[in-house]
């Protein structure tokens, strides 16, 4: 009876735990859905044009990262380098990192400056990339991917630009291919994204590098204005000498 018993607890647990699981995953799989979107548009001569935008968010890195574990059974510890090197490989402390991907059935695309033809709206103030993957400036027939960053803070007040924000919008011309009517647009609600992305030890690496990388810039910004200090004390005390001068013949 006690051995029964013992196998219907492991059995119980067993099934809990497989439960527990596929929960986890369809969580995750649902965060990771949340931040990519994809549009698709035709023509009447066949042309088919489908466009995949992917925000990395906070969240949709962790999902990424704890996807990639699951696959490979890693320790915590290897969670934390892969999801480090991912943060940093996009540049997560210092941009808003969106991955395009195109796959054009179509007429050939001809998308340069690429950067002059995609815009992050956040409310209403709009910004333009700081920097993209130049192959998207190439002709395109076929599939192309790459990543188009935007800034994180605001280059005025430092703050970031999406602080209070509660939707964002990524829009394409429609001058890049001839199958579009209109902009194509992709809008992500960035309430959605709670995780704060420096924590654990990937994010705390992450911000002691942006953390030095201010440090030296202020230590720097910091001798400039020093060396200037002296030279207007120096000029102070040329034209102070020249003063005394001009007053004794006086």
């Amino acid at each position: 009876m006690r051995r029964l018993s013992s196998v219907l607890l492991v059995a119980a647990l067993s099934i809990a735990l497989c439960a527990q699981g596929s929960f986890a995953k369809e969580a995750r799989d649902s965060a990771l859905m949340d931040w990519e979107k994809t549009e698709t548009f035709r023509d009447r001569f066949g042309g088919e044009l489908r466009i995949t935008a992917t925000y990395y968010s906070a969240a949709y890195v962790e999902a990424l990262a704890q996807r990639e574990a699951d696959k490979n059974l890693w320790t915590a510890n290897e969670l934390e380098e892969f999801k480090y090197r991912l943060l940093k490989s996009v540049e997560f402390d210092k941009y808003l990192p969106f991955k395009i991907h195109i796959d054009n059935k179509g007429p050939s695309m001809h998308m340069a400056p690429f950067g002059s033809k995609v815009v992050l709206w956040v409310g209403n103030k709009k910004y333009q990339p700081v920097n993209y993957d130049p192959t998207f400036n190439f002709r395109l027939l076929g599939e192309r991917e790459g990543f188009v960053y935007f800034p994180r803070y605001d280059e005025k007040t430092g703050k970031p630009i999406l602080e209070g924000a509660k939707l964002i919008r990524l829009a394409i011309e429609e001058t890049i291919s001839p199958i579009l009517n209109g902009p194509v647009s992709f809008v992500w609600d960035v309430t959605k994204d709670k995780l704060e992305p420096f924590t654990g030890k990937a994010g705390l690496k992450l911000e002691l590098g942006r953390l030095l990388e201010r440090l030296d810039k202020l230590a720097k910004e910091r001798d400039s204005l020093e060396k200037r200090i002296k030279e207007i004390e120096e000029e102070i005390r040329r034209v102070t000498a020249r003063i005394e001068e001009i007053q004794r013949e006086l």
